[in-house]
């Protein structure tokens, strides 16, 4: 190919020219992709983010030193005052068992509560002084020193008393509650009648209330079979009917009959389902008759 010269000739193009710009083309590649002015303001973006994050990693060290130091500033203080709440404490428990302890020791040894009196309640027929002389409280003593246990045992040794209960009542008084036994039935003996109570106990040689009915058995006691059976009987019929019970024959437990004031007899049988022939025999006593027979409960008869 050749191209004009500088004089208007034409001359062969050499190796190294470069090709003559046609009609059809395409335009030169550029070789810079971003101007000076893009250049310049990527780099100042690069250097402001550089120095915003050395800025955030600065600020994050100098919190995180500054909680480790308010820590160790604070620990000290801490530690200062749980120490000094905890010997607070412990002086005061100290102090409070010191007192305590000596409270204990004037109460005990000196007669600042000391039993001045004595009450005694539940007595019927028992009386004070009967109570008073089994007890036999020291005067002036420290209610600590007396022995609650002791004296309701000494009290309970008198015959007529079930049981006795002692509680101290300060600041200087001794209460004694009693309960006194009440007699079921009563059996005459040589030297008198002796009341029985419920449980089969011989706790008195006396005339015997009105209405009481007496017992018919060989060795009557706590521990005797057919007194306890007898007693179940009269425990487990209603008031009006007891009113009206003038003897009860306990030769054996499973021969249990019983004699009304009017003469009136009542087979009983033993004592089995005795709830449930109290209830029959209740409801017999309105009928006309002389023998009521109970034994058989679902089948009572009236002769």
């Amino acid at each position: 190919m050749t191209e004009p010269g500088p004089d208007g000739l034409t001359e062969p193009a050499g190796p190294d020219s470069p090709p003559a710009a046609g009609p059809d083309s395409p335009p030169a590649a550029e070789t810079d992709f971003e101007g000076p002015r893009r250049r310049a303001r990527r780099e100042r973006e690069e250097r402001r983010a550089a120095r915003d994050r050395a800025t955030a990693i600065e600020q994050a060290r100098r919190e995180a030193k500054r909680r480790v130091d308010g820590k160790s500033a604070d620990a000290p203080k801490t530690v200062a005052r749980g120490t000094l709440r905890g010997l607070k404490v412990l002086l005061w428990s100290a102090l409070a068992s010191v007192l305590a302890v000596s409270l204990g020791l004037i109460l005990y040894f000196t007669p600042i509560m000391s039993a001045r009196s004595v009450v005694v309640t539940g007595l019927a027929v028992v009386t004070q002084d009967e109570v008073l002389a089994a007890a036999a409280v020291p005067p002036d003593e420290p209610l600590l020193q007396i022995n609650t246990d002791v004296i309701a045992e000494r009290v309970a040794t008198i015959r007529r008393v079930a049981s006795a209960r002692v509680q101290r009542e300060y600041p200087s008084t001794l209460r004694i509650t009693v309960v006194e036994r009440v007699p079921v039935v009563v059996k005459d003996y040589p030297d008198g009648p002796h009341l029985f109570d419920r449980d089969g106990v011989d706790f008195a040689t006396a005339p015997p209330p009105n209405l009481l009915p007496y017992l018919d058995a060989d060795n009557p006691g706590p521990n005797d079979p057919p007194t306890q059976a007898a007693l179940e009987v009269m425990l487990a019929l209603p008031p009006d009917v007891v009113s009206q019970v003038g003897r009860i024959a306990a030769p054996s437990v499973a021969s249990i009959t019983l004699t009304l004031t009017d003469g009136r007899v009542v087979v009983w049988g033993t004592n089995d389902r005795t709830d449930e022939k109290a209830l029959k025999l209740a409801a017999l006593l309105t009928q006309p008759g002389q023998t009521y027979d109970v034994s058989s409960p679902d089948l009572p008869t009236v002769k």
